[in-house]
Formats: C-alpha cells, sequence, structure tokens
C-alpha cells in the first residue's frame, strides 16, 4: 500500500474546504475491491510572517525558512513540487505516473503546497516532480480541494472504479 502525504503551507480556514478535504482523504484511506487505495497524512504547518507587502529579498528569505520545515517531515520517497510552473497532467497520467512509482518499488509521495507565496526554488530542486493543476491561478484553499480529489481520482483510476467514469 502506498503511502501520500500532503505537507501543506497553511492550515484551512473555512469548514466547507476542510470538511471536503477531510471527505477525500477518509476515500483514499476506505477500502476498495483490493484494500485500502493509501495511507493519507496531512502535515499543515505554519507560514513565515511576512510583512504587508514584503520585498522579493523578504519573500526568499521566508520560502527558505518554510523550505526548512517542510523538509523537517520529508523522510525519503518521492517528492511532488505544486507549482505554477511545473508540469501539467490529466488524471489519467497523474494515475499512471503513481501506478507506475508503486511498480517501481516506491512506496511513499509526497505532495508538497507552499504558502501563497509559492515554495523556495532549492526545494523545488530538490523535487522529484514539479506538478502544475493549471495555469489559472485558484485559492490555496480551492487549491488543496482540487489536489485532494485529483489523488483520489487518479487511485479510482487505478482500482478500475467506477468514480472516474
Amino acid at each position: 500500500m502506498m503511502t501520500i502525504n500532503f505537507i501543506v503551507m497553511g492550515k484551512l480556514k473555512e469548514r466547507w474546504f476542510r470538511e471536503a478535504c477531510a471527505e477525500y482523504q477518509k476515500r483514499l484511506g476506505a477500502q476498495s475491491q483490493g484494500g485500502t487505495f493509501a495511507k493519507v497524512t496531512v502535515k499543515e504547518l505554519e507560514p513565515a510572517d511576512m510583512p504587508q507587502n514584503p520585498n522579493r529579498a523578504l519573500v526568499e528569505k521566508a520560502l527558505e525558512r518554510e523550505a526548512e520545515l517542510i523538509r523537517a517531515q520529508i523522510k525519503g520517497g518521492f517528492k511532488i513540487a505544486m507549482c505554477v510552473e511545473g508540469k501539467a497532467m490529466s488524471s489519467e497520467e497523474l494515475a499512471a505516473r503513481l501506478e507506475g512509482l508503486g511498480n517501481g518499488g516506491i512506496s511513499t509521495v509526497h505532495f508538497i503546497v507552499g504558502s501563497s507565496f509559492g515554495l523556495a526554488e532549492s526545494l523545488k530542486k530538490e523535487c522529484d516532480l514539479r506538478l502544475s493543476m493549471s495555469p489559472m491561478t485558484f485559492p490555496h484553499s480551492l487549491a488543496r480541494v482540487m489536489l485532494f480529489e485529483q489523488v483520489y481520482r487518479a487511485f479510482s483510476i487505478m482500482n478500475n472504479s467506477k468514480y472516474h467514469k
């Protein structure tokens, strides 16, 4: 069974976003025909404090502090940086990538979501994949729900569930 870790900067403030993420987390851990889809953990980390209109140097320094918090949560596994400049994939492509990782002996995948300023470039370079949800901009809370749903959809595809159809 694969372990999926969502390592995210910040907490979901709105109840309906928390409930949506909890629902997909529950579904990922629920029994499928062949057993549980995946073991899921969510690590919500505190973003660095920033002034109202920070300059680029302050942003980069804050992103490096956040990167250290994120690195402390990662022990081996395949690291996916969620970032706008990342590769866009269809649901089927994400499912194939996750399935390929599992078949290749990778048992842990980390999805890394930065703060509103993104992720430190140094951390993105350490990741095995940069993944983009879309070239469009979404609120972080909504993007997190979308990521959870897409990971659930990927496992549904891998297990021939009717959810994806």
